[in-house]
């Protein structure tokens, strides 16, 4: 079975996907994600898709719906590396990423991760 590696930075989880998504791939990264987070107990995701070249509506929908599961269990998502006609069909397809906040790099997505990590640190010590 084909997977994507997902590795483990600090707090967050690190996940550069270099080949083409099809569907059962994108359904088993969705699962090994959530038992990951739910493992390692992660506060942040990063998904580095700077390597594809197409995303279909079924792999738009189900990276939002990654996002939302890692939300729910404590996780911050953030995707980087869209490339413009990435970004150009998503947008015709009416699609919305709720819940993914986006970077255009790694270093900038890391760089988000933290500060959505200090920002609820200073938010948890407010009386």
């Amino acid at each position: 079975m084909e997977q994507i590696p997902v590795l483990k930075l600090g707090e967050f989880l690190l996940v550069s996907i270099q080949v083409e998504l099809h569907d059962e791939l994108v359904l088993n990264l969705q699962d090994d994600l959530t038992s990951r987070i739910e493992r390692t107990r992660a506060k942040g995701v990063l998904i580095d898709i700077s390597a594809l070249e197409i995303v279909d509506s079924f792999i738009g929908r189900t990276l939002g719906h990654i996002a939302a599961m890692a939300r729910v269990m404590d996780a911050t998502t953030v995707l980087v590396g869209m490339r413009p006609a990435v970004a150009i069909t998503l947008v015709e397809l009416g699609m919305s990423l709720n819940g993914i906040r986006t970077a255009l790099d790694v270093d900038k997505g890391m760089a988000l991760l933290r500060k959505s990590l200090d920002d609820e640190g200073d938010a948890s010590s407010l009386p």
